[in-house]
């Protein structure tokens, strides 16, 4: 992916010279041990509240500086390059398809901890989007993770995950987050999944629109991406993270989708590049 000397967004906030002041505790499990849990339960989901304790106040924080290495910058800058692609990408959509203005969301870079208006955010709970104040949240060390633990290396799959989770930006700036969330609240465990379910493959399948429109008007794909995309896409469904979890997959627990579904809603969006094609709520075939 063509990114260095690329223009940044200007909607970054960097929280990364104030640590976290030590292990972040959500939901009473703290550290980087548990990141895998957390994977299972809720990998670039939308609301981590569900997985705080009382209050939502999960992520610890603390003032104490930190120094940033050369390969920090070098992340936020990247995630910086690629926020400003979706931004340029989805004002054009948003117009051409929709006929509407692009309000685009703000990404809160973090080390270890911070708040955000769902609760706390921390490296256990991953990347997310927070409704509530529009705002995504990403601890880069997440991409290391990915590579390490995950399979899914290579710098489009890190930027896969930026457009997944600006994907949950855009179903809240069409309403479609706040209508889910309504209808979760008034239905059983296993139908509340299955909703998700659809949120997920929606955003995965808009982040399918996102690649498309950077290989084809921004030129910055390059040879292998779009595969590193859609190997993420594949690492992360529900089935595959119980699996190497040492489970055996349990459907009516799945929030994200299969791999399968996963990457086949990513290659939808890439090869349609409309929004339309993306109603992963009107079809029973996921």
């Amino acid at each position: 992916m063509q990114w260095r000397g690329r223009r940044g967004s200007s909607n970054i906030e960097d929280r990364r010279r104030t640590g976290g002041g030590g292990a972040a505790r959500v939901g009473g499990i703290g550290g980087a041990g548990a990141v895998v849990i957390f994977l299972i339960a809720m990998f670039l989901g939308v609301d981590p509240s569900q997985l705080l304790g009382p209050g939502g106040t999960g992520g610890t924080t603390s003032s104490t500086p930190v120094e940033l290495t050369a390969e920090d910058r070098a992340e936020g800058e990247f995630v910086s390059v690629v926020l400003a692609d979706t931004e340029e990408i989805w004002t054009r959509v948003f117009r051409d398809q929709l006929g509407e203005t692009y309000r685009p969301a703000t990404l809160v870079l973090f080390k270890e901890a911070t708040r955000s208006a769902c609760g706390g955010a921390s490296e256990a709970t991953g990347p997310f989007y927070c409704p509530m104040d529009r705002k995504v949240y990403l601890d880069t060390a997440f991409f290391t993770t990915m590579h390490q633990r995950l399979g899914a290396s290579g710098d489009f799959a890190a930027a896969y995950v930026v457009a997944h989770e600006i994907g949950h930006h855009i179903q809240n700036e069409l309403g479609i987050l706040e209508e889910s969330t309504r209808i979760r609240q008034q239905v059983s465990q296993e139908e509340s999944n299955a909703i998700s379910v659809r949120i997920e493959l929606q955003a995965d399948c808009l982040s399918g629109i996102w690649a498309r429109e950077a290989a084809q008007n921004l030129g910055t794909v390059e040879r292998g991406d779009l595969e590193e995309a859609v190997n993420a896409a594949r690492q992360i469904g529900d089935d595959t993270l119980q699996r190497n979890a040492g489970q055996r997959p349990m459907p009516h627990t799945f929030t994200h989708g299969t791999s399968e579904q996963r990457s086949r809603w990513f290659m939808i969006g890439l090869q349609s590049g409309r929004l339309s094609d993306c109603d992963t709520f009107g079809t029973d075939d996921l």
